[in-house]
C-alpha cells in the first residue's frame, strides 16, 4: 500500500507541520462513521476553493491545468493525492528530496504493484518537468481523488513576481495611471453619433466594455522599474485571467524537460502522452441556479444565445476572455455579416425587378408562343425525338428572373462591395489596434513544435551515431524533400480525382438524359431535364460535402509531414493547402456549368462524342445561366445548411453525448465519487479541445467565393449568406463558450494570410462576373442583336436570329430519331441554338459572321468591364484611407502623452539631484571654513557624497 498518497502537506504559511490526512486514517482502520461524522461537521474545502478555480487554501488562483492518465492500484480504491509546491520547499528539497509526486513508499503487507517501464518513464519526466516548472516560480498543487477514473490534474499558479517577470519579457502593454480624453466629434455629426446611438441602443449588448468610452487609460510596455507608472492598486486584477493564462503557457512551452538526452517543453509531452492535455479554465459555470456572475455568464447572455441575434456583438469582452486572435477572428464575421446587409438588399431588388418585367420579356414570349411552331432537334441519338421550344417555356422564363439588364448593374455593385468591405475591414482592424493596445506590436518568432524539435533531435542522433560532429541542427530543404514530393502528388491527386468526380457526374447527367428519353410516359419525357440537373446537383453536393472534409484532414496530414518549425508556419502553410483542395472542391462543378457546358457540343449531324458513345450535354434553349444559378443555390443552401450548421451542431451535441455515457457508467462503479460535485478543471477536461481558426474561415472564405464569383447568376446569394451568418455567429458564439476547453489568448494585430486570400478572390470574381455575364448569360447576344440586326429596334425576332436550321437528311447513320413521327407530323428542318449557316447555303453548317460579331462584343465586353471595376476598386481604395484620420491622432496624442509623462520624471530627478547637489555644496562651504588639512581629510568624504546622488 502506498503512504505517501495519503499525506497532504499544509500550505507555506504552515509549513514544517504534517497532518496526517481524514481520509488516510479511514483507510488504515478507523470507523467509517466517525470518519463521515467529521467529515459532515468540517467545512466543506471544495466551496472554500470554488470547486477548483483556486488552491485549497481558496487564495491562489488556478492559472492552468496539466492533466496526466495514471494507473491506480489494483489493491484498493484510489486515495487522496495532494502535493503543494512553493519556492521555498524547492528550493530546500531540490537534492535531498524526491522531485515532485514521488514521496516515501512503505510496505504494509501487501506488494506494490508492477508498473510498466513506459508509465515509469512518463512519471519520472512529469516529476522533472513539474520540478522545473517550481523552479522558474511557478507554484502546483496535485490532484488525483477526482471523479474521473485514472486522470490526474497538475494545478498552476503564477506569482505576483513570476507575472511581473513574464510581463517585462513579453512586452505585454499595460495600463498605466496616466488618463486622457479620447477626442470627441463636435457640431452636426456629434448630432448624428447622438441620434444613431439611441436609435442602435436596443441593439447594444447590456455588456460595460462595449459602452462609448470618453477617456482611456495610457498603455505602456510593463517594466519592474517603472511599477511606479502603473496602477496596481488592485494587483488581484491587474493581470487577466486571459493574460494570466498566456504568460503561464509561456513559461509551460519555455522550461524543458532534459531525460533520456533529449529536450522537451509542453507541446512535445503532450505529443508523446506524457500529459494527456493542457488548458486554462473557463471563469466559472454559465447556467444553473447561484451561479456567481463571471465573464463567461455574461458572455453566453449576451452573445452566445440565439435569442440576441439582433444585437451587435460584445467584441471587446469576446476579446478580454478569449484573446486577441478569436476577438479578431469575431470582429471580421461581424463586419461581413453587416456588409452583406446592403448587398442583400439590392440583390432582393434585382430579383424582384426580374420578377415584375418577366411577361414583358420578349424573348421568353417568343419561346412560349406555341404560334411559332419551333421544332428543335433532338437533344440526344436515336432515343431522343424532336421537341417543340415551347415545351421549355417555364426554364426560359425563370432564366429571366437573373438574366435581365439589372444583373449587369448588380455585378458592378457587388465587385465594388467586394472592395469596400476589404477597406472597411482595415479600417475596423485598426479602431480595435488602437482599442486593444496592440499599435507597434509585432509578432516575434514562436517557440519551435514539438515535431520539429522531434525530427531535429533524431537527425542529430544520427549524425552522433555516424561520429560526426554537431552543431546546432535544424531541417533543410533536403530532409524536407519527401515531404514536399509527397504534397506535390498529393495535390494533384486530389485535384485530378476532384475533376474525375465532376467528369463522372456530366456522364451520369449524359446516360440519365438518354435513359429519360425512352420513357412511354410524355410527362417523364417532357421533365428530362429538371429531373437530370436536380438529380446531378444532388449528387455534386453530397461529394462535395464528403470531399470538403476529407480534403481537410489530408490537408492537416500534408502539413504535418513537412514539419513547419512553428504553429504560425504551420498554421500559413495549412492555410494555403486547405483552400486550395476546398476551392477547387467546391467550385469544380460550377465552373464547368458556367464556362464549358454546352461550348463544345457541334452541330446536328457532326455532334463531339466522350468514348464514341456519349454525346456531350447542351444549355437550355435560355442559356445555361438558369442552370448555373439552380446549381450554385443548391450547393450553397446545401453547404451552409447540412455542413456548416448541422455538422457543427450535431457533431459536439453527439460526442458530447458518448462522453456523458461513458462518465455514467464509470459513476455506476463508483457511487462515493458520483455524489461529489465536479471540480472546474474535471467539468472543462470533458469539454472538446479547441482545434484552431482555420476550419471556422474556410467556410466563410468559401461563402465569400460563392457571394462574388457567381452572383451574377444568383442574386439572392448575399441574402442567403446573411441569414446563414446569423445563425453561423451565434452558433459559434455557443461552441467557443459551452463545448471547447478554454483556448489559450494568443495576440494578433489582423487576420494573417487570410485577408491575401479574400482580396485574391475579390479581384477573381471581378473576372469571373465579366465572363458569366458575356459568355453564359445571353446579355451580349441580346445587346447585338437589338443594335445591329434588329428591324425596327426591339426584340422581336431575337429567338428566331439565334438558332441555325438544320435539314434532317444530313443526319449520320445510325443518329436520326426512331421515332421521328412523335410529333405527328414529318419533320424537315429542325433548329438548333448556334450561329451557322442554313443548309441552303454554299457553305452550310459553316461558323457565320453573326458568330464572330457576337464573340468580338464578348471579348470587348469582358476588357471593358474588368477594367472599369479594376479603375473602380482602386479608387474606393485609394479615396478610402485604411487607417481612420481620428485613430492616427490618437495614436500621436498617445506617443506625445507618454513623451511628457517620462520628461516629468526626469525633471523629477533632475530637480532631486539638484537639491542633494546643492546640500553637498552648503556642506562644502563649511568644510572650506576649516584649516586646509582638515579640507584636505574630508575631499574624500565629499566627492562620496557628490558621487552618491548620481548613482541613485
Amino acid at each position: 500500500m502506498r503512504v505517501n498518497k495519503k499525506y497532504s502537506c499544509l500550505p507555506a504559511e504552515e509549513k514544517g507541520i504534517h497532518i496526517i490526512n481524514i481520509r488516510a486514517i479511514e483507510d488504515i482502520g478507523y470507523d467509517q462513521h466517525e470518519s463521515t461524522l467529521l467529515n459532515s461537521l468540517s467545512k466543506n474545502p471544495d466551496a472554500d476553493c470554488k470547486y477548483g478555480l483556486y488552491f485549497r487554501d481558496g487564495k491562489r488562483k488556478v492559472d492552468y491545468i496539466l492533466v496526466y492518465h495514471y494507473k491506480k492500484s489494483s489493491a484498493g480504491r484510489t486515495l487522496t493525492r495532494r502535493v503543494h509546491h512553493n519556492d521555498s520547499s524547492a528550493r530546500s528539497t531540490k537534492q535531498d528530496q524526491p522531485l515532485p509526486g514521488k514521496g516515501v513508499q512503505l510496505e504494509m503487507g501487501e506488494s506494490e504493484p508492477h508498473v510498466d517501464y513506459h508509465e515509469d518513464d512518463k512519471r519520472f519526466r512529469r516529476e522533472e518537468y513539474e520540478g522545473n516548472l517550481v523552479e522558474a516560480g511557478l507554484e502546483l498543487e496535485r490532484d488525483e481523488d477526482t471523479k474521473i477514473h485514472g486522470v490526474g490534474f497538475v494545478k498552476i499558479h503564477a506569482p505576483w513576481n513570476v507575472l511581473c517577470r513574464e510581463a517585462e519579457f513579453l512586452k505585454l502593454k499595460m495600463p498605466t495611471k496616466k488618463m486622457y480624453q479620447i477626442n470627441q466629434t463636435h457640431g452636426l455629426l456629434e448630432k448624428i453619433n447622438s441620434v444613431i446611438q439611441k436609435i442602435t441602443e436596443p441593439i447594444q449588448p447590456k455588456v460595460a466594455e462595449h459602452k462609448p468610452q470618453t477617456v482611456k487609460r495610457l498603455s505602456y510596455p510593463f517594466s519592474r522599474e517603472k511599477q511606479h507608472l502603473f496602477d496596481l492598486s488592485d494587483r488581484d486584477s491587474f493581470f487577466d485571467s486571459k493574460t494570466r493564462s498566456t504568460i503561464v503557457y509561456e513559461i509551460l512551452k519555455r522550461t524543458t524537460c532534459t531525460k533520456a538526452k533529449y529536450s522537451m517543453g509542453i507541446t512535445s509531452l503532450l505529443a508523446n502522452g506524457v500529459y494527456s492535455a493542457a488548458y486554462p479554465l473557463h471563469d466559472g459555470d454559465y447556467e444553473g441556479e447561484n451561479v456567481e456572475p463571471n465573464d463567461r455568464k455574461l458572455l453566453c447572455e449576451e452573445w452566445a444565445s440565439y435569442g440576441v441575434f439582433y444585437k451587435y456583438q460584445p467584441i471587446d469582452l469576446v476579446r478580454k476572455y478569449f484573446g486577441e486572435k478569436i476577438g479578431l477572428y469575431f470582429a471580421w464575421l461581424g463586419v461581413y455579416t453587416q456588409m452583406l446587409i446592403p448587398a442583400s438588399i439590392v440583390g432582393i431588388i434585382v430579383f424582384l425587378y426580374g420578377c415584375a418585367t418577366v411577361d414583358e420579356n420578349i424573348p421568353s414570349m417568343e419561346m412560349c408562343d406555341q404560334r411559332n411552331n419551333i421544332t428543335m432537334c433532338p437533344l440526344c441519338d436515336r432515343t431522343c425525338s424532336y421537341w417543340k421550344m415551347s415545351s421549355a417555356c417555364a426554364t426560359a422564363r425563370a432564366s429571366h428572373l437573373f438574366d435581365n439588364p439589372a444583373t449587369v448593374f448588380f455585378s458592378v455593385f457587388m465587385a465594388l462591395w467586394a472592395a469596400t468591405f476589404m477597406e472597411h475591414w482595415k479600417r475596423k482592424q485598426m479602431r480595435l489596434n488602437y482599442r486593444w493596445d496592440l499599435t507597434g506590436f509585432e509578432e516575434e518568432e514562436d517557440h519551435p513544435r514539438a515535431e520539429y524539435e522531434a525530427k531535429v533531435l533524431e537527425k542529430s542522433l544520427r549524425k552522433e551515431h555516424k561520429h560526426k560532429e554537431t552543431d546546432k541542427e535544424k531541417l533543410t530543404w533536403k530532409d524536407r524533400f519527401p515531404a514536399y514530393l509527397t504534397n506535390f502528388v498529393g495535390i494533384i491527386f486530389m485535384v485530378g480525382l476532384t475533376f474525375a468526380i465532376v467528369f463522372g457526374v456530366i456522364i451520369y447527367r449524359i446516360s440519365t438524359a438518354a435513359a429519360l428519353a425512352i420513357s412511354s410516359t410524355p410527362s417523364g419525357r417532357s421533365s428530362v431535364r429538371v429531373t437530370v440537373t436536380a438529380t446531378a446537383v444532388i449528387i455534386n453536393l453530397v461529394v462535395i460535402i464528403i470531399l470538403d472534409e476529407v480534403y481537410g484532414c489530408i490537408a492537416r496530414w500534408l502539413t504535418q509531414i513537412e514539419v513547419p518549425k512553428t504553429d504560425k508556419n504551420f498554421e500559413d502553410r495549412l492555410i494555403f493547402k486547405a483552400f486550395l483542395l476546398k476551392f477547387v472542391n467546391a467550385y469544380t462543378p460550377i465552373f464547368y456549368v458556367a464556362f464549358f457546358k454546352g461550348r463544345f457540343v457541334g452541330r446536328p449531324g457532326d455532334y463531339v462524342y466522350i468514348f464514341h458513345s456519349f454525346r456531350m450535354e447542351e444549355c437550355a434553349p435560355g442559356g445555361c445561366l438558369m442552370e448555373l444559378c439552380i446549381q450554385l443555390s443548391i450547393i450553397m443552401l446545401g453547404k451552409q445548411l447540412i455542413q456548416n450548421n448541422l455538422f457543427e451542431i450535431g457533431i459536439p451535441k453527439m460526442k458530447k453525448f458518448i462522453r456523458y455515457m461513458k462518465l455514467k457508467r464509470r459513476r455506476s462503479l463508483d457511487h462515493e465519487e458520483h455524489m461529489k460535485k465536479k471540480q472546474r478543471y474535471e467539468v472543462d477536461y470533458n469539454l472538446e479541445p479547441f482545434a484552431g481558426l482555420t476550419p471556422e474561415y474556410m467556410e466563410m472564405i468559401i461563402q465569400f467565393g460563392f457571394v462574388t464569383l457567381f452572383v451574377a447568376s444568383f442574386p439572392l446569394a448575399p441574402l442567403f449568406a446573411l441569414l446563414n451568418n446569423i445563425i453561423e455567429i451565434r452558433l459559434d458564439a455557443k461552441k467557443f463558450v459551452t463545448e471547447l476547453r478554454r483556448p489559450v489568448a494568443v495576440r494578433a494585430k489582423d487576420i494573417g494570410r487570410r485577408s491575401h486570400l479574400l482580396e485574391a478572390v475579390g479581384n477573381h470574381g471581378q473576372q469571373a462576373e465579366a465572363f458569366v455575364i458575356s459568355f453564359t448569360s445571353d446579355f451580349i447576344p441580346r445587346l447585338v442583336y437589338l443594335y445591329m440586326y434588329s428591324e425596327n429596334g426591339t426584340m422581336h425576332g431575337f429567338v428566331n436570329h439565334t438558332l441555325s436550321s438544320f435539314n434532317v437528311s444530313d443526319f449520320q447513320a445510325g443518329t436520326a430519331p426512331n421515332d421521328p413521327m412523335d410529333l405527328g407530323y414529318e419533320v424537315q428542318i429542325c433548329r438548333y441554338k448556334d450561329y451557322r449557316e442554313p443548309p441552303w447555303s454554299e457553305n452550310k453548317y459553316d461558323i457565320s459572321k453573326d458568330f464572330w460579331a457576337v464573340l468580338a462584343a464578348r471579348l470587348a465586353f469582358v476588357i471593358v468591364f474588368q477594367n472599369l471595376v479594376m479603375f473602380m476598386s482602386d479608387f474606393v481604395d485609394w479615396i478610402i484611407p485604411d487607417i481612420p484620420k481620428d485613430i492616427s491622432q490618437q495614436i500621436h496624442k498617445e506617443k506625445v502623452l507618454m513623451v511628457e509623462v517620462f520628461m516629468r520624471e526626469e525633471q523629477g530627478k533632475l530637480q532631486m539631484l539638484e537639491t542633494w547637489k546643492d546640500k553637498d555644496k552648503k556642506k562644502g562651504e563649511n568644510c572650506n571654513n576649516h584649516s586646509p588639512r582638515l579640507s584636505r581629510r574630508h575631499s574624500g568624504s565629499l566627492s562620496s557624497c557628490h558621487s552618491y546622488p548620481l548613482d541613485v
